[in-house]
Order: structure tokens, then sequence, then C-alpha cells
């Protein structure tokens, strides 16, 4: 019997109590064999309350990611057609720890795993960000999630794939969980002045096109500030954090998957897109500010400081210096001048 049938009924019941035996008349087995699978989800972190002759109610899901849990919300969400997802929902692969999701995507497709496909986890132990950071993965309580694509596309597409992405992400978590988060060039996702996700972009490249490309992300869902290192707690956040209360981190997981893969199919069908001018202008964080920008090719360490003026049609960061000469670069590490 596939688990995901007894969770399923649970989520539609948003609440309310579900008869033992209607659901195993539905499904065709013993009240005994439910009671079983009933018992196996408590062992890996629900809570039902048993009520006699009314049936059982699902008061408590998991603090982590549960596979089955996140496949039976995702396949809800798109029967209710809150996303508009056109293909067939991906494989979806779950590891308790791993090294990297990035990693492990990259595996699978150089095994020759079809794509699309998502890596989560639950851990990980080389998670890293972008210049080679280290991402802290050692929490539960967060997302750690990467998306495996063919796009066919011509290598110039890479940065245009990320910012886009990740500015539809920025949207999402803005409006969904009313939080004033921001994007930052090229790749994190602020708010209130602290990192909430960031997104590493790692591809394989022909010739003459992309043969690959995997988008990780990170996401920072329940994990307080006290659980990521000193150096870290002033400047990370949290949806948990900035709403004041804990967040259902498969129900956040599966809003950020269809909230990518639908971005991106849209990506590919007609590019940024008519509304990407507008939302970056709504959502960039470092717009009319003043920074230091060091570009990561720039081999003699010269930085430049001048206000950034926003992007240009190829995603390159545009700032004026105080000589107000123009400077475009396709990347750096930038820093808030003091």
């Amino acid at each position: 019997m596939d688990i995901t049938n007894i969770l399923t009924p649970f989520l539609e019941a948003d609440g309310k109590p579900v008869s033992g035996g209607k659901l195993a008349a539905e499904l065709g087995v013993t009240r005994v064999s439910i009671w079983t699978r009933l018992e196996q989800l408590r062992q890996e972190g629900f809570v039902f309350e048993a009520s006699p002759r009314i049936g059982y109610t699902l008061i408590k899901r998991p603090e982590q990611v549960h596979p089955v849990l996140l496949v039976s919300i995702l396949k809800r969400l798109i029967a209710t057609g809150k996303y508009k997802l056109k293909a067939p929902l991906p494989e979806i692969h779950h590891g308790e720890h791993l090294d990297s999701t990035n990693n492990e995507a990259v595996r699978r497709l150089s095994e020759g795993q079809a794509a699309p496909f998502v890596i989560s986890a639950a851990t990980q132990t080389m998670g890293r960000g972008r210049l080679g950071r280290i991402w802290d993965s050692r929490h539960k309580k967060n997302l750690y999630l990467s998306f495996a694509f063919r796009p066919q596309s011509l290598p110039d597409k890479i940065q245009a794939i990320t910012l886009v992405l990740g500015l539809r992400l920025c949207a999402h978590l803005a409006e969904k969980y009313n939080i004033p988060a921001q994007i930052k060039w090229p790749n994190d996702i602020m708010c209130n002045g602290r990192k909430i996700a960031g997104i590493l972009t790692e591809a394989r490249i022909d010739s003459d096109q992309i043969r690959d490309i995997v988008l990780g992300i990170g996401l920072n869902v329940n994990a307080p500030s006290l659980d990521f290192p000193f150096e870290m707690r002033d400047i990370v956040t949290s949806l948990s954090q900035e709403k004041g209360e804990p967040i259902d981190i498969n129900d956040a997981a599966a809003d950020c998957i269809l909230s990518i893969l639908t971005s991106y199919e849209q990506f590919s069908e007609r590019g940024r897109g008519s509304d990407f001018e507008t939302l970056w202008k709504k959502y960039d964080s470092l717009a009319g500010k003043t920074v230091v920008i060091r570009p990561t090719n720039n081999k003699g360490g010269e930085s430049t400081t001048g206000v950034v003026q926003g992007i240009d049609a190829n995603g390159c960061l545009v700032v004026r210096d105080e000589a107000g000469t123009k400077h475009v670069f396709s990347a750096g590490e930038i820093t808030l001048a003091k």
C-alpha cells in the first residue's frame, strides 16, 4: 500500500477527523493495516489523535522534510490548480545526509538520469555557496534543494536563468509569507538586511550549448540564529524569525519546488518575461546604494566604489563611480560602502 494514499485524505481533511474504517474501505485494506501504517508514521514524526467512533486527526507533522509527505503536498497543490505546471511532476529524491544536493544532482546527471529532477537533503556535510563559501547545512529545520535541468540553450543563458529563478523565488517568499524579501545581485535573497536564502548555479557546457545545469537553493526556514556559528548570527535570518512563528517546512518545500519548476517552464518558453524589469526594480536590494565591488575575474584585486544603477539586458550589474564613469560587472563580490 502506497503510504501517500493514507496521507492524502488527512491533507484534504485539513485538521478534521478521518474515519479509519472508511479509509480502509476506500483503499481495500483492513483497519489493522491502516493502524499499522499510522504507527509507522508516528515513528517518523507525525502525531495522530484517535477518537472512538470518529476517527484519526492529524495534529502534528514532522519538523523536517519528510519525502512522502512532501510528494503528497506537491500532488495536492498541482491538483488544486494553484501552480500551472505543464510537465509531469519530476522525481523528487531525498537524502537524510548528503555531502551536497548539487553534488548528488551532478552525479545523477553524469549517470544519465533524465532531467528535470529535484534533490533534497535533511542535512549536508559539504554545503557551499557562491565563491566557494561554506553554506552551514547542519540544521534539519532548513531547506537544501537542487534542481537539475537540461535546457539545450546557449551558454550565455546561464546568468539569465539564475537571475530569473532567483527573482521569482524572492517574489514568492515575499508574497506567500508577507515578508520584505529582496534580491541581492546576483544570487542572494535578503530580508531586513540579513540573508535568508542563497542560490548556487553550476553547469556543464559543451562548445555551443549548455549540456546540463544544476540550481542549488539553501533556504533558512526554522533554525534560530543561535543554531548558526557566532560570526554568522548577525547576518542570517529565517522565515520563522521574520514571521515570528514556526513554518511548516514541508509546505515551504513544496511551494518552493513548484515556484522554481513553473518559473523554469516560463523562462524556457519566453525568456525573462515582460514583467522582469518591473519585478527586479521592486525587489532589488542594491538599487541606488553605494557599494564596493571586487570582480571575481580581476586578478589584481582592484575594487570599484559606486552607486548601483540596476542591471543591464544581459543581467550584469551596472555601477556608476564618483567620476560618473559607468562600470558593468558580470560577476563580483559586493559589500555596502560604509
